[in-house]
């Protein structure tokens, strides 16, 4: 019999009635396969077991160190662990709640957003043997040191798909509240569909431009195994959205497009140099770097560079570089829109159609990039709708 790993999300555990769902969809797995499950934190913020009001709580003591606050972030999982383990076993389903260290995962010791070093799967493979539901809590795992990390926003994905690839799962089974990846943020664009299939580059790309269905560490570790993602929802039986290898999907013929992802909350950085000197160039993105600022949508000439920083991180931008002989500009209350397609490998004329989409729409670029996949194009926040919908329509993203 072979192994299947389903993660279901906080609102998935919150309530008796979603719980129930849950149980139906285990019981479901369980006729076929030998069955994991992870859980994240029950409910959203402002809920009294969400993480992030549990981050408030502790910030009403004072400001938390590091460790003391991923010891307090792990808590909500481990809630949503220990009351789904009792329910299933409420419903005769023999069940166990672990935390992530005893499942088995391992941590480097970045605390807030530590990355899985191995998964020491001998104890989840015995429970699996005595017939048992190990129930594991997403999100954290621990050091070498024994100490309690957290994986970051997402990381409940992340770890199902660590599981599920020390496994060798047949599959991993991403439960939400929307029934799988849609061609746009529905919140946005009316008549946005869900896709049936997508390649894990697809997605992986999706994620990184600002789609919040999946983390992007979870599409990276699945693809690395071959194990196919599917993306459902905990409250229908829709089929959901299919993520697996690049060969499944060669019959997608005629589709540059697959979908438009955003990404809101950035500002846009203008630095002049004075001289077309390759020291300062150099200089600039080394001090970046090293202030742990994440930069995208790079445009490098000789004598002016461009890029995007999350807003909040402009004190930092101007921090690290103020040594230097550099001018620094910003433009805040950006969004960076992007479409994204295997099918734009290899086709001219994709870049017209998003220009034209945007004149269209009376949409200004304020900077572009582009790769193999994806290309990005910055507009002020205020144009984001417009812009999102726009490249919707211009790519006929709403059929099949």
């Amino acid at each position: 019999m072979g192994i299947i790993v389903q993660k279901f999300g906080g609102t998935s555990v919150a309530t008796p009635e979603f719980r129930q769902k849950v149980i139906q969809k285990v019981v479901e797995g369980m006729a076929l396969h030998d069955v994991v499950v992870v859980v994240s934190a029950m409910g959203r913020r402002g809920d009294p077991y969400a993480t992030d009001t549990l981050i408030s709580l502790l910030q009403q003591a004072g400001v938390p160190a590091k460790h003391d606050l991923d010891i307090m972030m792990a808590c909500g999982e481990l809630m949503s662990a220990a009351l789904l383990a009792t329910s299933l076993r409420q419903a005769n389903i023999k069940a166990v709640a672990l935390a992530g260290w005893q499942a088995g995962i391992l941590t480097d010791a970045n605390f807030g957003d530590a990355r899985i070093i191995t998964v020491q799967a001998d104890y989840l493979r015995s429970l699996l043997a005595q017939g048992v539901v190990p129930v594991v809590a997403g999100f954290q795992g621990a050091s070498d040191k024994g100490e309690i990390t957290t994986l970051g926003r997402g990381g409940s994905d992340t770890s199902a798909a660590a599981i599920g690839v020390a496994l060798g799962a047949s599959a991993i089974e991403i439960y939400t509240d929307v029934e799988g990846i849609m061609t746009a943020d529905p919140a946005l664009v009316h008549d946005a569909r869900v896709i049936n299939s997508l390649d894990y580059s697809e997605v992986f790309n999706m994620a990184s431009q600002g789609s919040k269905v999946i983390h992007p560490r979870a599409v990276e570790l699945a693809m690395q195994r071959n194990i196919p993602l599917i993306i459902k929802s905990t409250l229908s039986e829709a089929a959901g959205t299919v993520i697996a290898n690049n060969a499944f999907f060669e019959r997608k013929v005629g589709r540059a497009v697959t979908a438009v992802a955003h990404l809101s909350g950035v500002a846009q950085v203008t630095i002049s140099t004075p001289t077309e000197d390759s020291w300062l160039e150099y200089e600039i993105f080394r001090l970046l770097a090293e202030a742990m600022i994440s930069v995208d949508l790079i445009n490098v000439s000789p004598q002016e560079k461009k890029f995007i920083v999350q807003s909040e991180a402009m004190g930092k931008v101007n921090e690290a570089l103020r040594d230097l002989p550099v001018t620094i500009s910003h433009r805040e209350g950006c969004a960076k829109v992007s479409i994204v397609g295997t099918g734009m490998r290899g086709i001219p004329g994709v870049m017209a159609k998003v220009v034209a989409a945007m004149r269209e729409a009376e949409v200004r670029i304020l900077q572009t990039s582009d790769s193999y996949l994806t290309i990005s194009v910055l507009v002020d926040h205020a144009d984001m709708e417009k812009a999102v919908q726009a490249l919707h329509d211009q790519f006929n993203l709403n059929s099949e």
